[in-house]
């Protein structure tokens, strides 16, 4: 069985943060440097929530507000569920498709390891099938 901890295996456990205090324009700053979709906003160690560009979409520029003057901390999102390293790739799927989100923040004994974006999730399945495939191909012909 796929589980989150093959996901972070492959992409490692680090995952880019910001504190509250940094503007939503240096945050989106990052993200683009690093070619990110979401990023963690921390106070020292400790998780405060995912700052995304659909937040960015929805909270500043429908709303009128200003990516130079807003704190991350005003508009990221804190009610995402999280998971384990145990969980499956599949539960992941089905959340994410569930709650229509794009990200699953991982933790491990209340510690906070990493992220798993939906790219990460549908790479998964994908590389899992291919070796499936690739297996019985191989089998076949080995026949």
């Amino acid at each position: 069985m796929l589980t989150v901890a093959t996901i972070i295996a492959r992409k490692g456990a680090s995952a880019v943060a910001v504190s509250p205090d940094t503007k939503v324009v240096d945050a989106l700053r990052t993200m683009s440097e690093k070619n990110i979709g979401s990023i963690l906003v921390m106070d020292g160690g400790e998780y405060l929530g995912i700052f995304t560009e659909r937040d960015y979409a929805r909270k500043i520029v429908l709303k009128g507000k200003s990516s130079l003057n807003t704190h991350i901390s005003e508009i990221m999102r804190t009610d995402l569920p999280s998971v384990s390293t145990a969980d499956s790739v599949a539960y992941c799927m089905q959340l994410m498709t569930d709650k229509n989100i794009r990200y699953l923040t991982v933790f491990e004994k209340e510690r906070l390891i990493g992220i798993v974006s939906m790219s990460d999730v549908v790479k998964e399945t994908i590389l899992s099938q291919q070796e499936t495939i690739d297996y019985l191909d191989s089998y076949i012909h080995s026949k």
